[in-house]
């Protein structure tokens, strides 16, 4: 079955049929494979804004365009669709602080972007989103959950128009936010009972909000309107319980939490991922997360997932870059730092399966006063 690709998304290896959209008169003297990212550019300027592609045929092996360089590019892409998104949320916010109605479009087109980014390559974006700027907290903590929505429901086989509106609410569902006072928002320490009650408020502020917006779902609404509803009913704001909370509910919940517990902010630094997992697994058994759902995340997420840093016994600081379905606890990872001598060695690609070195423990890049930005950049580079 063909693909309709817009030409941002269009990769190098990637099989064209024939221009679907375009603003000129330009003709593809036939079809064919992308050699590179000039041929790209060059459709661009030509005015070609989609086009059709032959899944089934796109290069993954081949001498030219490799799988790994094929994986680059598709990063490259996915930091930029993260990048777009968080500006996209910018100006929901503006637009929400000042009483403006919402434009839903780009909303829906970005969301769309990276629900097609997903499906094409799930570990791309899911990388990125290990890349926090500490005071940009509310802004890529929105995105950051509508892309581990949208691979949470791609993993659990949900079709992809239901994903695209998942991703929406999601994208949404914190826009009330900007409704509370920065000093609560940001407090560094516990929030007293009062403030906390003010906090609260935000859920309420996101449903008035995503209610006056033309265009949004029913679907959208009901995920922002459940991501603080717990299954014991001590959530809020409606206390909703058990299977009052749909399934989609349920979902948002895990991806709200996990983000918020990984994600680094101004006054904490966020958990390594197993601990994160761990948080999960201990609320679900209080009753206020789905427990069948919050294991599901866990193996979709990885035991190690794809952007994540481990510790190896060697010393070394690797990245962990590809998946062991079989043993998950022995993936592919490129290691570039010591952790002996604190300081960049050579890269090297390890496949833990094959190799007597093995992974001690998941750490972040603060733990040796390390920029994740620069490390992935400069991943990018070598690929």
């Amino acid at each position: 079955m063909f693909e309709e690709k817009k030409i941002d998304q269009l990769l190098p290896g990637q099989y064209v049929i024939e221009i679907a959209q375009q603003s000129g008169s330009f003709t593809l003297s036939s079809s064919g494979h992308i050699k590179n990212t000039a041929v790209i550019k060059h459709l661009k300027n030509k005015g070609v804004e989609s086009v059709l592609i032959d899944p089934s045929k796109t290069l993954s092996n081949e001498p030219k365009i490799s799988a790994k360089k094929l994986l680059v590019e598709e990063v490259k892409q996915a930091k930029k669709i993260f990048n777009e998104s968080k500006n996209i949320q910018r100006r929901v916010f503006a637009d929400a602080l000042s009483g403006t109605e919402l434009d839903l479009t780009p909303v829906i087109e970005i969301t769309n972007k990276s629900v097609d980014a997903i499906f094409n390559n799930p570990d791309s974006l899911a990388c990125i989103v290990n890349i926090r700027e500490k005071d940009e907290y509310l802004l890529e903590h929105s995105v950051s959950v509508a892309v581990y929505m949208a691979i949470f429901a791609r993993y659990l086989g949900i079709e992809k128009p239901i994903v695209q509106e998942l991703s929406i609410g999601a994208f949404l569902h914190d826009v009330g936010k900007i409704m509370v006072p920065d000093e609560i928002l940001n407090k560094p320490g516990k929030l007293t009972d009062d403030e906390f009650t003010i906090m609260k408020t935000h859920a309420n502020h996101s449903i008035e909000i995503i209610e006056k917006t033309p265009g949004v779902s029913k679907t959208s609404l009901e995920v922002a309107a459940l991501h603080h509803e717990k299954i014991n009913g001590y959530g809020y704001p409606n206390n909703i319980s058990g299977s009052d909370i749909t399934r989609y509910g349920r979902m948002i919940a895990i991806c709200d939490i996990f983000d918020a517990l990984t994600a680094d902010r101004v006054y904490k630094e966020g958990f390594p991922h197993v601990k994160a997992f761990a948080i999960l697994r201990e609320l679900a058994q209080q009753n206020h997360l789905d427990v069948k759902l919050v294991d599901l995340f866990i193996k979709c997420a990885g035991v190690f997932p794809i952007g994540s840093l481990v510790e190896l016994k060697s010393k070394k600081v690797a990245i962990v870059e590809q998946r062991n379905l079989n043993d998950p606890t022995k993936p592919k990872v490129k290691s570039f730092y010591s952790a002996k001598m604190n300081h960049y060695i050579n890269t090297q690609e390890i496949d833990l399966q094959n190799s007597t070195d093995e992974i001690v423990k998941g750490v972040r890049a603060k733990d040796f006063d390390l920029d994740m930005n620069k490390i992935i950049e400069m991943l990018l580079m070598q690929g």
